[in-house]
C-alpha cells in the first residue's frame, strides 16, 4: 500500500458479523467520496443516487472493477441509481427482495452546496438547490434509518433563510429533521485535522431517534502538535504529499502561458496575483483575494482546499518549473483510492473530484456512528445538542457585518445594475463626485 493510502487510513475493516457492516443509502453520492470512507469505516453501500450521468459512469466504472478483483473492493453490491432524488420514492431505495421488516441503518449525503459556498453565489435558500435537502428529509422520513449523515459547506452556518436573517437555514435544516423524530448534533471538521494533505473544512450533522446521540471524532493531526499535550501528529504538508507522488503525466499536466508565467515569477509559495472588490463601509479599499487560477501552493502546509475547477493552485517540481496540480493528485489529496477511475473530459474529473466529500471524513464519522449503533441499549428519542460556540460566533459577526456594510453594498451594488458606475470605479475610492452621484457614502 502506498504512502499516500496509508496517510488517508485506506484499510478495510470488517462489520461486527465479520463480513459486511451496517446498511448505507447514500443521496447525492457524486464520485463516491463519502461512501468510499463509510464503507471504509464498515458499513455496507445498498443503493446509491446520483443526477449526473459522469458521476454515475464513474461509480459504475469502479464498481465493475471492484468486482473483477481490483485493490480497492469497494461498492460491490451497491445498487447505483441515476435519478434526481425529487422524484424517487423510499421505496426505490430499498434492496430489491427486501422483506417487509428490512431497515436501513445509515442515511447518508451531502445536498448541492453551491447555494451556500463562498465559490458560488451564496444565493441560499433562494436557489431550488438549496430546497433539495426537503427531498433528504422526506426520503429520510420514509425509510426510517436509525442514524443520518448531512454535510455541507461551512457557508450553511450563516447562510440565510426565509427572512434574510444569518443562521435562519442551518435551523431550518436542524428543525426539519426534528421534525421527523431525530435528534441532531452539528459540527465542523478539517480534514486535515484527521491525517488528509488537505485543508478542507465541512459542516456535518449527524442524528438519530432511539439511540444516543454520537460524539465527533477529536482530531489526530495539528498545526501546532507541540502545544496540545504532544498527542497529535503534526499536520501532513503539500510537500510530503507531493514527495510520495510518481512523476506526473505528460497529459495531465498543464503549465502557465509565457505571460502568467513572468507575472508569477517573483511570486513566493503561499500567495498569488491579488484582485481588487467593491467597496464597503469597513473596507474603503475594497475587498480584495485572490485571481483565481493565479495561487501558488506552500508546500510547508497542507493543500488547499480542491475546488470543482481545472484551474487548481499551482506547485513548483523539484527543478523549479511551474504545474498545476494535476486531477489524479487532486483525487488523491480527497482520498480516492489510488486505482479509482473518473469517466469524463478533463472538466468533468475535476468537477467530480472537486464537488466530492473527502473520504477521511466518511471513515471517522463512521467509525463515531458505528459506536452508537453497535450498542444494546436505547432511548425514546435523545434531546438534540445546543449549536457548537463557534457556529453561535460566526452567526453573531455576520450579523454585525451585515449591519456595518450591507448599505454601502447595496448602494454599490444599485449604482452597477443602474449603470451610474462602472465595476473599476466601485473597486476602489472613486471620485467624490462619483460618490455624490451615486449616493455611496464617502469610505
Amino acid at each position: 500500500m502506498d504512502a499516500v493510502n496509508n496517510v488517508i487510513f485506506m484499510t478495510m475493516p470488517k462489520g461486527a458479523d465479520g463480513n459486511f457492516g451496517p446498511t448505507l443509502v447514500s443521496l447525492f453520492t457524486g464520485a463516491g467520496g463519502l461512501d468510499i470512507g463509510l464503507e471504509l469505516a464498515g458499513f455496507r453501500t445498498v443503493a446509491a443516487v446520483d443526477s449526473d450521468a459522469d458521476c454515475v459512469a464513474t461509480m459504475r466504472l469502479n464498481q465493475e472493477r471492484s468486482r473483477i478483483g481490483s485493490a480497492s473492493r469497494l461498492l460491490t453490491e451497491t445498487r447505483i441509481l441515476h435519478a434526481s432524488v425529487e422524484d424517487l420514492a423510499p421505496r426505490d431505495l430499498r434492496p430489491k427482495g427486501a422483506n417487509a421488516d428490512w431497515s436501513l441503518d445509515l442515511l447518508a449525503g451531502g445536498p448541492p452546496c453551491q447555494p451556500f459556498s463562498s465559490a458560488g453565489h451564496m444565493l441560499s435558500l433562494k436557489d431550488p438547490r438549496g430546497r433539495l435537502f426537503e427531498h433528504f428529509v422526506r426520503l429520510a422520513k420514509g425509510l426510517k434509518p436509525r442514524v443520518i449523515l448531512f454535510e455541507n459547506v461551512r457557508g450553511l452556518v450563516t447562510a440565510l433563510g426565509p427572512h434574510g436573517r444569518p443562521g435562519e437555514a442551518v435551523a431550518l435544516v436542524r428543525s426539519a429533521f426534528e421534525s421527523i423524530g431525530y435528534a441532531t448534533t452539528f459540527g465542523l471538521l478539517n480534514a486535515a485535522d484527521f491525517g488528509a494533505p488537505q485543508r478542507r473544512v465541512r459542516l456535518f450533522m449527524m442524528a438519530t431517534r432511539n439511540t444516543r446521540l454520537p460524539s465527533f471524532p477529536a482530531p489526530t493531526h495539528s498545526d501546532r502538535p507541540d502545544t496540545l499535550f504532544g498527542q497529535l501528529s503534526p499536520w501532513i504538508t503539500l510537500g510530503d504529499f507531493l514527495q510520495t507522488m510518481p512523476a506526473a503525466d505528460d497529459a495531465d499536466i498543464d503549465l502557465p502561458s509565457p505571460t502568467l508565467s513572468e507575472l508569477l515569477k517573483e511570486i513566493p509559495a503561499g500567495s498569488g496575483l491579488k484582485s481588487a472588490g467593491l467597496r464597503e463601509a469597513t473596507r474603503p479599499g475594497g475587498h480584495w483575494g485572490y485571481k483565481q487560477g493565479t495561487f501558488i501552493g506552500d508546500p510547508s502546509k497542507p493543500a488547499r482546499t480542491v475546488t470543482a475547477a481545472a484551474t487548481q493552485d499551482w506547485v513548483r517540481d523539484a527543478g523549479g518549473r511551474l504545474r498545476r496540480l494535476t486531477w489524479r493528485e487532486c483525487a488523491l489529496l480527497q482520498g480516492f483510492p489510488a486505482g479509482w477511475e473518473f469517466v469524463g473530459n478533463k472538466a468533468s474529473r475535476f468537477r467530480q473530484i472537486g464537488n466530492a466529500v473527502p473520504a477521511v471524513f466518511g471513515q471517522v464519522l463512521g467509525a463515531a456512528l458505528l459506536r452508537v449503533l453497535r450498542e444494546e441499549w436505547r432511548v425514546k428519542r435523545p434531546e438534540s445538542a445546543p449549536f457548537p460556540s463557534e457556529f453561535v460566533e460566526a452567526i453573531e459577526y455576520t450579523k454585525r457585518e451585515r449591519r456595518r456594510n450591507g448599505p454601502s453594498r447595496t448602494a454599490v451594488k444599485a449604482a452597477l445594475a443602474e449603470g451610474r458606475a462602472t465595476a473599476a470605479e466601485a473597486k476602489g475610492l472613486g471620485s467624490a463626485e462619483l460618490e455624490q452621484e451615486t449616493s455611496i457614502p464617502r469610505l
